[in-house]
């Protein structure tokens, strides 16, 4: 913590982590089909790249957008040449939306990139170097634990075995929102089961 970057580096991550209201909603299931869609697509991703190459990957995720984006404009124009109507382009409001990136954001974000990698090349050199002995070693312990993590898996595969605990968080959310559903089904099925016993 004495260390000089240290400050600004707990500042700087504070102003990165801090979520916005869209991911909060996605993570907290405010939403459980987005939150169910975006779950599913990072687990699909993971498991593609983990069995496929990054490139058949990236291919197949541009193919199927595309087949879903033709199908739908294809769809579109027949739906509006049968009923005659000229709603026009369906993705219009999508390709006006402004998505330019502007020179000041890349400018915060330039800024921030550089606190953190003048962070991690002043605590790379103390390390490496061995200001500290006690804690050149525990960096020694930490990479020596990680070869044999590496040898039995990838960094792939740390992610989807990370996402487990993920997918009881979303059965327990499942089991909240539809508790009430549950208890009723519950209670006539003990209520038939009771009938049939006293038969």
């Amino acid at each position: 913590d004495s260390h000089p970057w240290s400050n600004t580096w707990q500042l700087s991550c504070g102003a990165l982590s801090k979520p916005t209201p869209a991911s909060l909603q996605l993570v907290q299931w405010k939403e459980p089909k987005k939150s169910a869609a975006a779950f599913g697509m990072s687990m699909l991703v993971l498991v593609s790249v983990a069995t496929l190459s990054v490139i058949s990957v990236v291919s197949y995720l541009l193919l199927a957008c595309l087949c879903v984006t033709i199908t739908f404009r294809v769809y579109k124009s027949v739906i509006q040449a049968i009923q005659k109507s000229d709603e026009g382009h369906p993705f219009r409001s999508l390709l006006q939306r402004d998505i330019s990136v502007s020179s000041e954001s890349i400018r915060q974000l330039a800024d921030q990139t550089l606190i953190h990698l003048n962070w991690f090349t002043c605590q790379g050199r103390r390390l490496l170097l061995v200001e500290d002995l006690v804690d050149s070693l525990k960096l020694a312990a930490v990479m020596w634990v990680m070869t044999y993590i590496g040898a039995v898996f990838n960094g792939v595969t740390i992610l989807i075995i990370g996402k487990q605990p993920v997918c009881v968080c979303v059965c327990v959310c499942v089991c909240v929102c539809v508790q009430t559903q549950i208890d009723h089904q519950v209670a006539l099925l003990r209520s038939k089961l009771e009938e049939t016993v006293q038969k």
